[in-house]
């Protein structure tokens, strides 16, 4: 079976590095904080054009701690996506804001920036599967959950932070959890840094309530590894990605610029696809197959996105990762071709 995702392939690509650092973090007994932890989140704000980074413990953390940095909170109305992982909107809960869901475009499965209400404290966005596109340009704080995002090329995100998942599926995955804020701002980077560390303003001084959300150095040697090689393996995303389209019928309009987090397509016969799939050797997913909107914890708000729904329907991944053999990739295109 030809998987979405080969960890193992991706580690074999990268293992001498990774290993000889990992040994060198090891024996300096240094695995909190150190200079090659700095290293990472310096070269993950840089994938954005960012000047600031933090590490932390997961992405949904980075969401959390990046609203809190915000000041959002209860009584607050944050408008987030319609089609996204339900982290997103577990992020806004979990602060004790409410979520406003906003339904996708009818050609593209990212925020229909045109519906967002002017009643909100703030917006998250999600460059879903690693596509870009225009972002909200609003005077209130907007926050990217940029979890499928890293390695776009769309330049530096109008968003007033960014909140990356490191987990290990992702393009850049650590060998656990872990995550990321990002910003240009300081102020705000230095906020996530403290509310990620119990709170603290400065050694034992606590001046509000943190959490204990720390990504820690045995991570450096797995994610630097993936960093130093992620424009060339984008690349390859995007040349897989290409060939997939010339196969298909009706493919999703994709830029130049997107980082094939995951190649995506809609098929209206989805069960059926996917069994076509199966039985040629290739495995699939449904991502997602319900709207954020529409899951049991949320009923309550009585939100309608009936385009995040007609694309919950239909939306199915295949494998389109770096670690591909052409033959590989050519069994993936006849299967296409004849589905």
């Amino acid at each position: 079976m030809i998987p979405l995702v080969d960890l193992a392939a991706r580690h074999a690509r990268h293992a001498a590095q990774i290993e000889t650092r990992l040994l060198q973090v090891l024996r300096s007994g240094r695995y909190m904080g150190g200079p090659e932890l700095a290293r990472v989140e310096q070269r993950l704000a840089q994938c954005f054009g960012l000047a600031h980074g933090v590490g932390v413990a997961s992405g949904t953390d980075a969401l959390i701690l990046a609203l809190r940095a915000f000041g959002i909170g209860p009584g607050h109305r944050v408008a987030v996506p319609a089609l996204s992982f339900f982290a997103t909107t577990e992020a806004i809960l979990f602060v004790g804001a409410t979520p406003v869901f906003v339904d996708v475009r009818a050609d593209r499965p990212l925020m229909d920036l045109s519906l967002i209400p002017s009643d909100v404290d703030a917006v998250i966005t999600v460059p879903l599967f690693g596509m870009g596109g225009p972002e909200p340009e609003l005077d209130l704080p907007v926050l990217c959950d940029a979890a499928q995002a890293i390695g776009w090329g769309w330049g530096t995100p109008k968003a007033d932070a960014c909140a990356l998942s490191l987990y290990p599926t992702k393009t850049v995955g650590a060998a656990g959890d872990g995550g990321a804020a990002l910003s240009a701002d300081a102020g705000v980077i230095a906020r996530v840094r403290a509310l990620g560390s119990h709170g603290m303003s400065a050694p034992h001084v606590h001046e509000s309530l943190g959490r204990n959300s720390r990504l820690d150095a045995l991570q450096a040697p797995v994610l630097l590894a993936q960093l130093d090689t992620l424009c060339a393996r984008i690349q390859r995303r995007q040349v897989i990605a290409t060939r997939y389209e010339a196969a298909l019928e009706h493919a999703i309009p994709r830029d130049s610029r997107d980082a094939v987090h995951h190649f995506v397509l809609r098929h209206p016969a989805r069960d059926v696809f996917r069994e076509h799939l199966r039985q040629g050797g290739v495995a699939s997913a449904v991502y997602y197959p319900t709207p954020m909107n529409d899951q049991p914890l949320v009923d309550y708000l009585n939100q309608s996105c009936p385009v995040a729904k007609q694309w919950c329907r239909e939306l199915v991944a295949i494998p389109c990762h770096e670690d591909l053999s052409e033959p590989q990739v050519d069994h993936i295109v006849s299967l296409l071709e004849c589905a």
